[in-house]
């Protein structure tokens, strides 16, 4: 767009999402009333709940998935309040690998879980931002950073802190990512794989609960929870670790 000339419909109408964005962050972050918070109905009425309940509702979803137990999820009629709106009661940080779905191992339905998924599950800006996003202005309780046994993300850092391995395009960026963890328990006993897995996992919530200015907030304030979890291949069980 020119310097000195007034920006068109079409560039106006885009900038009032971030706009929009930006204010209702900021807002969120002095501690004021979000606009379309508490107006209208949740689509999801059942979906307000605290941090603590959230996790117990989780783990309960997971215990029915890993027993095969899991409930019918009714998708068809909840279509239409979704189309306008959405509370979900958790927030999920995990890998991108195809056989950890987190709406499948929670045995949840559509507009409950905020997901973000990138392999190796940790934070960088964008996921951050997105949970601001769900914190903020959709009111997301708590946040569950879910690693996974047997991660190829890890096991590629792993070779690449140990043997020097390189690997092409754009995945060294991941290597990056996780390779403080690698290098912090590169002297523990036991599986280094298991123990690097965890560590991500662990220095991952603690970044989450430090971002600032929206989640460190809502974790001091008591309106927001963050935890970790490692989802185990073989069971389907969902292990808690920080």
């Amino acid at each position: 767009m020119c310097q000195h000339c007034p920006p068109s419909p079409v560039e106006r109408q885009s900038e009032l999402p971030r706009r929009n964005f930006l204010k209702l962050a900021g807002a969120a972050a002095l501690g004021l009333t979000l606009p379309g918070r508490s107006e209208a109905a949740p689509p999801r009425p059942q979906n307000v709940i605290g941090p603590d309940e959230a996790l117990a509702r989780l783990m309960a979803g997971n215990e029915r998935y890993r027993k095969g137990t899991m409930v019918t999820h009714d998708f068809h009629s909840k279509r239409p309040a979704l189309a306008l709106a959405q509370n979900p009661f958790a927030g999920i940080l995990s890998c991108a690998d195809s056989r950890v779905a987190p709406e499948y191992a929670f045995d949840t339905g559509v507009g409950d879980l905020f997901v973000c998924r990138v392999a190796g599950n940790f934070a960088n800006p964008d996921t951050i931002a997105s949970f601001e996003f769900g914190v903020a202005v959709l009111g997301v309780p708590f946040i569950l950073v879910l690693g996974h046994s047997r991660c190829g993300a890890v096991d590629s850092t792993i070779k690449a802190v140990k043997d020097g391995a390189t690997f092409p395009g754009h995945i060294p960026s991941l290597v990056k990512a996780l390779r403080p963890s690698v290098k912090a328990v590169l002297k523990e006993p036991g599986d280094l794989l298991v123990n690097a897995t965890n560590e991500n996992v662990r220095r991952t919530v603690e970044m989450l609960k430090k971002a600032s200015p929206i989640l460190d907030k809502g974790v001091k304030d008591g309106t927001l929870r963050v935890a970790g979890g490692v989802y185990d291949l073989s069971t389907g069980r969902v292990e808690i670790i920080a």
